[in-house]
């Protein structure tokens, strides 16, 4: 048996490119979920039919609230819901990229008194293709 090594990454500088705009400054999440789906069925003789979905894929965003920033990321969220725009996703450790096309979505406005306005926000997303750095 072979031991694999291990290099994870680390999110502490990370490119975030949303349509044609860099927005890494603006949030403090990026996480690209897959969720699947099973069925099953069982028959009186005990017997158990499976059935599993492909994946269907979600990319979770936490953002500040920034309404005064011209062309800031919740106003982007804002002004083009529905539409389906690339997003590349590139932790600055140097080990490659994702992309992906995503949904807009807008997310929350307000929040708790006393405390920084957040939102989080999923967005619907197609499977992220990982490209290695070179």
């Amino acid at each position: 048996m072979v031991a694999i090594t291990v290099e994870p990454f680390i999110l502490r500088d990370v490119d975030l490119m949303i349509g044609t705009d860099n927005y890494e400054a603006h949030t403090s999440q990026v996480e690209f979920t897959p969720t699947v789906s099973a069925v099953s069925w069982t028959g009186l003789a005990n017997n158990t039919v499976t059935s599993q979905t492909t994946a269907t894929w979600g990319c979770t965003i936490a953002l500040a609230q920034d309404w005064g920033t011209l062309n800031s990321l919740s106003q982007y969220l804002m002004d083009n819901e529905g539409l389906v725009v690339p997003c590349t996703f590139t932790p600055a450790s140097g080990q490659g990229s994702f992309a992906a096309n995503i949904t807009i979505t807008p997310g929350a406005i307000g929040g708790t008194a006393g405390a920084f306005a957040v939102a989080t926000v999923t967005l619907g997303s197609t499977k992220p293709v990982f490209t290695p750095a070179v």
